[in-house]
């Protein structure tokens, strides 16, 4: 399931990139710059919304509802860990070179 729920994502981040970069913005009118009757202003003197604009927003909500699905279905899996898996290295006792009896000098074979 998170695997087609991924699959989604993936295609409506590309689709979403592209929609973007195919619209103008809103600047790109060079009429507006000189103060013309036809340049776009907050809520848009177009009118009805243009399919791109339509599109942008249709992919943004499914963006959006597959991040959301994603981040649950990553937060409610269950708590195992590889860290939790492996297992606790076991820790030899090296001797200290000070703990062995010292080599009597006065001592010769």
């Amino acid at each position: 399931m998170s695997i087609l729920v991924i699959i989604i994502h993936i295609i409506v981040s590309i689709a979403l990139i592209m929609i973007v970069l195919l619209q103008t913005g809103k600047g790109a009118d060079m009429g507006a710059a000189f103060g013309g009757g036809s340049s776009q202003t907050l809520f848009g003197s177009t009118g009805a919304s243009t399919f791109l604009s339509k599109a942008t927003t249709v992919a943004a909500i499914v963006f959006m509802l597959t991040s959301l699905s994603l981040a649950y279905v990553a937060g409610s899996k269950s708590g195992k860990s590889v860290v939790m898996e492996s297992a606790v290295p076991i820790e030899e006792t090296v001797p200290s070179p000070a703990a062995e009896p010292a080599a009597d000098p006065e001592k010769t074979d």
